[in-house]
């Protein structure tokens, strides 16, 4: 059967079921030779972009909106219509941290064992729910409630994001699909202003504004559901919208990330002990709460702060859309650079410089009237923190091989990212209103701790390679290597590539266990 049937062939079925049964499998590769041309690979890609990373994106846009509206209803009386007072409302921004805090152990757990297509949709659904139903609060205890149900069921979200985009793309991929999908935390900040704005307008007898946000963005949550169950699959060896040769195919294309057998759905605790004994992992811990929290600032507080410049809830609402764009554009920047560039921390650090110009003049500036110019710009640039996340997602899983230990060092990533989400709003109280000076001088000094520490990663990976470079040479190997999950070209200097024979990759190996990994900093 030539090329073009088994392409002919493979459009008729690609659309049906598989089962794990028609994985291709090691022995599979083995003993089928496969072709895999640069075009082979692009096409692949943009296969694999146009479903997973539009789901992706959709669903992260949601889950920032989901949290994000909170900050817009309270510019519309939230505190007040719940009868707040004191430190209600920083603790209402606490609880979802908490809850998601408590459960990493369970979904690191049910990453490894539950097939994505049902996690993910399952989660969606159960903080759809836990927003609709936050319309229906009207005191301190019911909405505690339902942010705690919101965060318990968005706890699996990054580590599974962040999992999944190692799974369906090379390690040279993955920054900028990151970049993307976490770039949804400007747009949604933009699409929580504007929606809040217009669903402000609406005057009802039975339901206060913030609760008719609540209620809209909580239903098409929930309406998403059924629709990502609809068009996921749960690797690329059983893609419905590939073709059973392009599934093939793809398996081949993503072997150079040497990051062990993705579909691996067995709990190994070896893998969990060699996770939490690795010095790398708890400085990703580290460095996950640091930028989270500093995110209170303009998650939780920001619209309270641009309104203690002296303007009307409408005008804070339209001025946050700009904090979005900003976010937006440095998402997706950062990312870029630091794959353009093949380093992450050192383009990080650089972004983090802003941020902490930021903090300094929010920090010095009067709440003057002719200052509100500055005092703006000041608040824009803190956009830049939002550079932290995505690159330092798209580093740790570049940086963990192994199924199990990639699951458990993203549920730590995200134990720690809920650490600081829940510190954050902890450090802002009623009395420093408006101006907040003591919570934004410790967010000041949070961030210039990250740029240190980020420093000490940096070293740490580079002394890592020197020792993975010595194995190789104990083990009868060449000592340096080169990194083909971090080239451009699929197949190098060569037009195609045909592989048979055992590979090591095969295994569900760790990144210390593989002497061939390298890591990247």
């Amino acid at each position: 059967m030539g090329d073009h049937d088994i392409e002919s062939e493979g459009e008729k079925i690609s659309s049906a079921p598989v089962s794990y049964s028609e994985k291709p499998t090691a022995e599979t590769m083995e003993h089928s030779p496969i072709t895999l041309t640069e075009e082979d690979n692009t096409r692949i890609r943009r296969k694999t972009d146009r479903v997973i990373l539009s789901i992706l994106t959709w669903v992260y846009f949601l889950q920032v909106l989901d949290k994000g509206v909170m900050g817009t209803g309270a510019v519309f009386g939230l505190r007040e219509d719940t009868h707040m007072t004191g430190r209600e409302y920083s603790l209402l921004g606490s609880i979802a941290p908490i809850a998601q805090l408590g459960w990493q152990p369970f979904s690191a757990w049910l990453i490894v064992k539950v097939p994505h297509r049902i996690l993910m949709p399952s989660m969606i659904l159960g903080w759809g729910i836990a927003e609709t139903m936050t319309c229906l609060c009207h005191d301190f205890k019911t909405m505690m409630a339902c942010r705690f149900f919101l965060g318990l069921f968005e706890a699996g979200c990054l580590p599974l994001f962040a999992i999944m985009t190692g799974q369906w793309y090379r390690r040279v991929e993955q920054p900028l699909r990151v970049s993307i999908w976490y770039s949804m935390n400007g747009t949604a900040t933009m699409a929580a202003a504007a929606l809040s704005y217009g669903l402000g307008h609406i005057h009802s007898s039975r339901l206060y504004s913030w609760q008719i946000i609540y209620l809209f963005c909580g239903l098409l949550t929930v309406v998403t559901a059924p629709v990502c169950y609809y068009f996921l699959d749960n690797d690329i060896s059983v893609a419905r919208f590939l073709t059973p040769m392009e599934r093939l195919q793809g398996v081949e294309r993503l072997r150079s990330n040497k990051s062990g057998d993705e579909t691996v759905h067995e709990f190994k605790w070896p893998q969990v002990w060699e996770a939490a004994l690795d010095i790398k992992t708890w400085l990703w811990v580290v460095l996950a709460i640091l930028p989270n929290l500093g995110s209170a600032l303009p998650g939780v507080f920001g619209p309270l702060i641009i309104k203690g410049f002296g303007f009307d809830p409408y005008t804070t609402l339209l001025l946050n859309i700009p904090y979005g764009a900003m976010t937006l554009i440095v998402v997706i920047l950062s990312c870029w650079v630091a794959n353009r560039m093949k380093l992450k921390g050192i383009i990080l650090m650089g972004f983090m410089i802003f941020p902490v110009i930021g903090c300094a003049m929010l920090y010095g500036l009067s709440r003057e009237a002719r200052m509100r110019p500055a005092l703006l710009v000041a608040y824009y640039i803190t956009s830049f923190l939002f550079a932290g996340n995505p690159i330092l997602l798209a580093w740790s899983v570049g940086n963990t091989a192994g199924q199990t230990k990639k699951s458990v060092t993203m549920a730590f990533y995200q134990a720690g990212t809920s650490a600081g989400a829940l510190i954050g709003p902890l450090l802002f109280t009623a009395d420093q209103a408006p101006e907040y000076h003591p919570a934004i001088g410790g967010v000041l000094g949070v961030f210039v701790a990250m740029m240190v520490l980020l420093g000490v990663q940096i070293a740490n990976l580079m002394w890592l390679n020197k020792k993975q470079e010595k194995r190789r040479i104990a083990n009868g190997k060449s000592g340096v290597i080169v990194d083909r999950s971090m080239t451009t070209n699929v197949n190098m200097d060569l037009k195609t590539q045909e592989v048979s024979g055992e590979r090591e990759e095969v295994l569900d190996l760790t990144d210390k266990q593989n002497d061939e990994f390298v890591y990247v900093y």
